[in-house]
């Protein structure tokens, strides 16, 4: 019997259709400051739809060790993490297996970052295909789309390092 749960599929990166980072900074709940974040989402474009592009997210979350829905996994207390951020020239460049990923962020998000050392990655596998890139996010959708529940729990969440080029 062939099993075509989520749980044992492969990964297929093209599967996950169009990826897109976004970048924003906001208030944190516990501390009130400034906090660096980043959003990884697919369209669901890919030849098999939004199903298939949430079931390769999944696989892919699941091989490289970030748990879905919790909870939140510190880059700096796990080195062999293969996930990292490298921040430069106004903009980061996130790494996992398998993608490299690009975005341009504000320069609040600058701020914060260099304030704090780290940003709060979220990877969901619900698809959002609304927010096509080159398009801007209002501020109302973003809020309700990264905090709306669904997304919350379909998310692996991420504190990771930042580190730049320069020693």
């Amino acid at each position: 019997m062939t099993s075509t749960s989520s749980e044992s599929r492969t990964f297929q990166p093209a599967d996950l259709g169009t990826l897109t980072v976004v970048a924003w900074s906001g208030e944190h709940p516990e501390d009130q400051e400034d906090m660096p974040f980043l959003l990884a989402y697919s369209l669901g474009d890919g030849a098999g739809g939004p199903e298939a592009a949430s079931e390769a997210v999944g696989a892919l979350l699941r091989n490289t060790g970030l748990p879905i829905g919790g909870p939140v996994v510190e880059s700096s207390r796990n080195p062999s993490l293969p996930v990292t951020l490298l921040v430069e020239g106004g903009g980061v460049v996130l790494n996992m297996p398998h993608l490299n990923a690009q975005c341009a962020v504000p320069p609040e998000w600058l701020d914060a970052i260099e304030d704090r050392g780290h940003a709060y990655f979220m990877f969901t596998t619900r698809p959002w295909p609304q927010a096509t890139p080159g398009t801007p996010i209002a501020e109302e959708d973003l809020a309700a789309f990264a905090g709306d529940e669904e997304t919350m729990t379909h998310s692996a969440h991420c504190l990771l390092t930042a580190r730049s080029l320069r020693g």
